[in-house]
């Protein structure tokens, strides 16, 4: 009998995509209020050059590590206290600026000026845009008083907690909060996995991963024995070599796989 749940938080409970894509649109439509462009065309140059950049800081491997995605670094501070966040801190100002200033480049359009207010107007519509799926609070709902919930999310403490204050209601379903930037290593690394069991205080043939990312949260479920459940809401192509315990697509689902 399972008697603790672990939940991943962007895209598992948290609609992260919807809310990137809304900020990529407000902005890029402001963008087109001040000079001659296509918002969706900016969005996918800018989403381009931001990827491709991304790549070239010697912070990459660490983000890689500890899971941090280039669109968030488009609108985190990461003025968290580790070196390596340190460094990120350093760098990122630059980097929002060049995404957006070589976007527009992308188009024909040379004006740093505008990159550079695009790049802080980025980020404060992201925080102006959460979005959580319609189902998240009903299930957690449910399983609070049955199961104890613990949050497991890759990222850096600043910007998973900024997500989290935006979203209030969340935090407080969850008897622990494990955050990958935190810890110092990021899901699938076998070892975030096995400190969430110590900190739960369980074997791992008591717990249930839930998840959207088969190579994160269901591939490092399966190295330390957790049985997981894979939320596939977008269809997306399985794995071979990754394969769930469960395959759900709505989180409603969960509840008639407990039962």
């Amino acid at each position: 009998m399972k008697k603790a749940i672990f939940f991943d938080l962007d895209d598992t409970l948290l609609w992260d995509n919807k809310s990137v894509s809304t900020a990529f649109h407000k902005t890029c439509v402001y963008a087109a209020t001040q000079v001659n462009v296509e918002p969706f065309a900016l969005e996918q140059a800018v989403r381009s050059e931001a990827s491709t950049l991304y790549d070239t800081y010697e912070t990459r491997a660490y983000t890689k590590m500890i899971g941090i995605n280039p669109f968030e670094g488009l609108w985190g501070t990461f003025d968290d206290p580790s070196e390596d966040f340190q460094k990120m801190k350093a760098i990122i100002p630059e980097y929002q600026r060049l995404a957006w200033t070589k976007g527009l480049e992308q188009l024909g359009i040379n004006n740093e000026e505008l990159g550079r207010e695009l790049a802080e107007y980025f980020p404060r519509m992201r925080k102006e845009s959460p979005f959580v799926y319609e189902e998240t609070y009903e299930v957690l709902d449910q399983l609070k008083e049955k199961y104890s919930l613990l949050l497991m999310t890759n990222g850096s403490p600043s910007l998973q907690n900024t997500k989290l204050e935006i979203t209030p209601e969340i935090a407080p379903y969850f008897d622990h909060i494990l955050i990958s930037g935190s810890f110092g290593k990021g899901k699938p690394d076998p070892s975030i996995f096995e400190h969430a069991l110590e900190m739960v205080g369980l074997s791992a043939e008591e717990v249930l991963m839930v998840g959207d990312n088969l190579m994160t949260d269901i591939l490092g479920s399966s190295k330390v024995g957790i049985q997981s459940v894979w939320i596939n809401r977008e269809e997306k192509p399985v794995i071979e070599e990754i394969r769930p315990t469960y395959t759900i697509e709505n989180l409603r689902e969960l509840l008639t796989l407990l039962s």
